[in-house]
């Protein structure tokens, strides 16, 4: 089995460090503190299929560093909430809130999303997570949560990189689940929840193609820097994330993991 890796700790803890900089930038080409398999291109295309616009009331499930609903809140002028189980990621995101002068349009609260959520009903205008959902054992009931809390009309988008779309190993979702527990669905699954959550869905649209690009260039912009980034995280744990990143680059190049977005309506 594969050792147990650390992803988000490093990531978020070490936010603000060059190197990491310099990693996202590499990978993304556009720095919005990802941690994901979202392309920059999708990244701009979600404000647009959410209808975001100024006042917008928003959740981001999995905001991680924070930086993404940092941008909406800043380009879009609505107000955004933030929810992640990372101490590190809502440490660094309220931190992020405070320096750019967005604490007053963006706050972020840590929060265990397979629990119910806190927030009363028909709170927001849409709700986004992206590649978090896959983290989540009870995906029909948060997906149920959702729609109580968004208002008539609202819209929910989330994208999920661990669709099955062919044969897998046991050595292949150990690795590909090393940075933390994991659930895959297969093909189909996440329509016929979201359709039980009492959601319209709108579109599934696949974006394998561009995971699979992703995860090549985070690994290749990680190798560039093997000296500096095995300082801070350790030899052990550099090749521990390098080795995910290729299972998952191959396993989605070869489609037998596939990534979707899907957006829906309530």
């Amino acid at each position: 089995m594969a050792a147990k890796i650390d992803l988000y700790d490093s990531s978020y803890g070490n936010y603000a460090l060059e190197v990491y900089r310099e990693v996202r930038l590499e990978t993304y080409g556009e720095d919005f503190g990802q941690t994901s398999w979202v392309t920059t291109q999708e990244s701009h295309e979600i404000p647009r299929l959410l209808e975001l616009k100024a006042g917008s009331a928003v959740l981001e499930i999995g905001c991680g560093s924070g930086q993404y609903a940092l941008y909406l809140a800043k380009s879009f002028h609505c107000q955004i909430i933030g929810l992640d189980l990372n101490p590190e990621g809502i440490r660094t995101a309220n931190q992020l809130a405070d320096k750019q002068g967005l604490a007053s349009l963006a706050s972020f609260q840590p929060c265990d999303v397979s629990q119910p959520l806190s927030f009363a009903n028909e709170s927001f205008d849409a709700i986004l997570a992206n590649d978090v959902l896959c983290h989540v054992a009870g995906r029909l009931s948060l997906l149920r949560e959702a729609h109580r809390t968004l208002k008539p009309g609202g819209r929910l988008l989330f994208s999920d990189a661990l669709v099955v779309g062919g044969m897998l190993s046991k050595d292949e979702i150990a690795t590909r689940s090393s940075i933390g527990p994991y659930f895959f669905l297969p093909v189909g699954d996440n329509e016929k929840l979201i359709e039980q959550a009492g959601f319209q869905l709108l579109r599934a649209t696949p974006t394998t193609e561009q995971a699979a690009a992703i995860a090549q260039r985070w690994h290749d912009a990680r190798a560039n820097r093997k000296q500096a980034l095995e300082r801070i995280e350790g030899e052990a744990n550099f090749a521990g994330l390098q080795r995910f990143l290729m299972c998952v680059h191959t396993l989605t190049r070869e489609e037998r993991l596939l990534r979707y977005l899907y957006l829906a309506r309530k």
